[in-house]
This record gives structure tokens, sequence and C-alpha cells, in this order.
């Protein structure tokens, strides 16, 4: 009887730290910096793993879980599509970064 309620309480216990969990979506501007960085993280290649790590421990998160292009379309109400951020025809491309804790 003891080892069940012993069970009981440890699967509790581990139900609840992963309720605790948080996980949050950045997004930020794709700008071409020249070095390719921007490059990996739009298109989703193992070579961009390195920079969302870095972005979200640079935020207090453990883990970066997904990483890729955003369209214009898909950020709602924040990102103009023409004007300020839009130059000779070419506007910004925008990045998500997928963090966890």
């Amino acid at each position: 009887m003891r080892s069940l309620l012993a069970l009981v309480s440890c699967a509790s216990f581990i139900a609840a730290s992963s309720a605790l969990a948080e996980t949050r979506v950045f997004i930020i501007a794709n700008q071409a910096d020249g070095y390719g960085v921007d490059q990996c993280l739009a298109k989703g290649e193992k070579c961009g793993a390195q920079v969302a790590r870095t972005y979200c421990q640079s935020r207090d998160f453990a883990q970066a879980s997904a990483y890729r292009r955003v369209d214009p379309d898909e950020i709602t109400g924040s990102v103009p599509k023409t004007g300020a951020n839009c130059s000779h025809g070419h506007c910004d491309e925008y990045v998500a970064i997928t963090c966890q804790r």
C-alpha cells in the first residue's frame, strides 16, 4: 500500500513539474548580415540550431525547440506589409524561434 502511495506521489510530482515548463515564441527580423546565419534560421537548416539556442539562452530559456521563417501574414497586425520596413520593393523577412525553459 505504501509503495502504491509513493508511486502516485511521484507520478503527480512529475506531472506537476512538466506543467511548469514554459514555451515562448519570439518573432525577430531576419536581416541579411553577410554571414548567412539568418538564412540558416529562415530555412530551418541545421546550421541555425546553435544560433537559435544562443538566442533562447540570452533570454533565460534552456533550449530552442524550433526555428523557421515566418510569413508576415502569420503575424497579426504588428508588421506592416509595405512602408517603413520595405525598401526598393524588398520587405523584411521574419524568423520565429520557439524557446523552452
